[in-house]
């Protein structure tokens, strides 16, 4: 199963202007990359930078919030593993996966991002809390871009 996955991962590379994808499933972490960057990378390093080339064709930047410092929230952040559109529910008239205040389990599903016409399911590494959910249904949002925080805690 995560072969298959691995390959349509690859397949979406391949067919996109996007350079490298980054992403965790089932405990794994996977990197697929069309061109090496100049720089090092070591194993040990977190992934959480944001490519720095912005498609040309992009006509406005995108509006991220910024969290005030008396906003921090306890736990854990789920970031986004590919860029596209964030959806909280399957379909517009069903409710959201999960809301603020929601106890999630390991393996539940917190939203959907649409990329290439392909609707990938975001699940819950971990379960605990939904504290925070950054982004609204239907915002357009960046790789490693923050989604939720879980307090394992909860």
């Amino acid at each position: 199963m995560w072969q298959d996955k691995l390959k349509e991962i690859i397949y979406i590379l391949e067919h996109s202007d996007v350079n490298e994808i980054d992403v965790t499933f089932l405990g794994k972490r996977y990197r697929v990359v069309k061109s090496a960057p100049v720089s090092t990378f070591s194993p040990d390093q977190e992934a959480h930078s944001v490519p720095a080339a912005v498609s040309a064709t992009e006509s406005s930047p995108i509006e991220t919030e910024t969290p005030v410092e008396d906003e921090k929230v306890a736990g854990n952040e789920v970031l986004s593993p590919m860029p596209g559109t964030f959806y909280s529910s399957p379909s517009p008239e069903d409710d959201a996966y999960v809301n603020k205040g929601d106890k999630v389990n390991k393996g539940d599903t917190l939203c959907i991002i649409e990329a290439m016409k392909i609707m990938n399911e975001i699940e819950a590494e971990e379960g605990g809390v939904v504290s925070k959910i950054f982004v609204g249904n239907g915002d357009p949002v960046e790789y490693n871009q923050p989604l939720f925080i879980i307090d394992p805690s909860g």
